[in-house]
């Protein structure tokens, strides 16, 4: 085992990247060596903070021999080739969600993980969250019996968020299942124990101009009789953070003047504005966010156990138990997405994977085309790729 720092490179350096930015700065057990991007302000503005080169294409990325792990962080759709392409080059691999938009994709990426022999890890997504790490610890002790029940909500405006053409296609791996039901799916799952035996739901899409799917229900059962609801809309004008205490998905007090800032800055913009705007958040555009006060989140949760209930919080959990309520709290670590990048090493240098490999992102990813399949339907979808929180890939 070696104490050297991973040697890093980035496919993308877009939105994502730059979420994750301050939890790389912030770890010095990584190392930033290398990317990949088109945009010259993007490889100009790598190159400036961090003195590697910035590749034109992610081949090139792959075949640096200086890199010993890429973090691929390109759209949905892109994610197949550049996984399989660090894969073949002998790179362990960090992927955004979701690990793919089709199943197909995703199986080939695991077949190419297994064969490799390297680490394939999908993340961040919201099951790293320290809270839902918690909670996990708590349902697993057995303290306040077996777990039961799950509901997890969410009500956002993500859909009216600046986004690419390709975010509002479905078949492209938009609108919100994708990218924002993987979260609630990865939570549930790892709290519930990761088999899902049948999915129930209905989708909406309701609004022309933004015709991907913008809101699901649904309803899934688990292998050990556990059952969740999950509710989500990116179409909300409810903004159900005020029941997290105002404080954003990221660990932000939200400001009281923000509500229906998404909606106002989209009604007075052009498509080629939205673009534009998008590409203000990316790398070297300017914008970065600030340091958060609280663990991110994904919108209230709640675990329901024999003897107890469990609230899931951006600081830790609330536990309402048979005859008396109390609060456990997570501490607050420098880097926000540590725990992703603890799974990161652990991997690399103690042989360790986390739960979430790629043969999870699949499983998870089931769940996502399950539920597009029983709202096209009208039936219950069964499913085949599922795996328990303690299988390796």
């Amino acid at each position: 085992m070696t104490s050297e720092p991973i040697r890093l490179g980035v496919a993308g350096l877009g939105r994502a990247f730059v979420l994750m930015l301050p939890s790389l700065r912030a770890d010095p057990r990584l190392r930033l060596v290398a990317a990949a991007s088109p945009s010259p302000r993007e490889a100009a503005a790598f190159t400036a903070e961090f003195g590697g080169p910035c590749h034109a294409d992610v081949a090139a990325l792959c075949a640096d021999p200086g890199v010993e792990a890429v973090y691929v962080a390109t759209p949905h759709a892109l994610h197949r080739a550049h996984v399989i392409a660090a894969l073949e080059a002998g790179k362990h691999v960090l992927v955004e969600k979701p690990l793919a938009v089709t199943l197909a994709d995703g199986l080939a990426m695991v077949e190419a993980a297994r064969k490799a022999n390297r680490h394939l890890i999908v993340g961040p997504s919201h099951s790293f969250d320290a809270p839902v790490a918690l909670a996990r610890q708590i349902i697993d002790s057995g303290e306040f019996g077996r777990l039961r029940m799950l509901q997890a909500l969410n009500y956002t405006d993500f859909l009216y968020r600046p986004r690419r053409p390709e975010e509002l296609r479905s078949d492209q791996g938009g609108g919100v299942i994708f990218s924002q039901g993987i979260h609630q799916i990865d939570i549930v799952r790892l709290l519930a124990g990761g088999m899902v035996t049948q999915v129930s739901a209905m989708t909406g899409a309701w609004d022309p101009q933004r015709p991907a799917e913008g809101a699901y229900a649904a309803l899934m059962h688990f292998a050990n009789g556990v059952f969740a609801s999950l509710s989500y809309s990116g179409m909300a004008h409810f903004d159900s953070d005020v029941w997290m205490g105002n404080v954003g998905e990221l660990g932000h007090d939200k400001p009281a003047d923000s509500y229906g800032a998404a909606r106002r800055a989209l009604a007075s913009t052009t498509p080629a504005d939205e673009i534009a705007l998008k590409e203000a958040r990316t790398f070297g555009g300017g914008h970065q966010p600030a340091p958060a006060r609280h663990h991110e989140h994904f919108g209230p949760i709640l675990a329901l156990c024999d003897r107890a209930d469990l609230r899931l919080t951006p600081d830790g959990v609330e536990v309402s138990a048979d005859t008396r309520r109390e609060f456990r709290p997570c501490p607050l670590t420098a880097a926000p997405r540590a725990p992703v990048l603890d799974a990161l090493v652990t991997a690399l240098r103690e042989g360790r994977a986390p739960v979430q490999t790629g043969a999870w992102g699949l499983a998870s990813l089931e769940v996502c085309h399950a539920i597009l399949a029983s709202a096209a339907s009208g039936q219950p979808q069964r499913l085949s790729h599922q795996i328990t929180t303690g299988m390796e890939p």
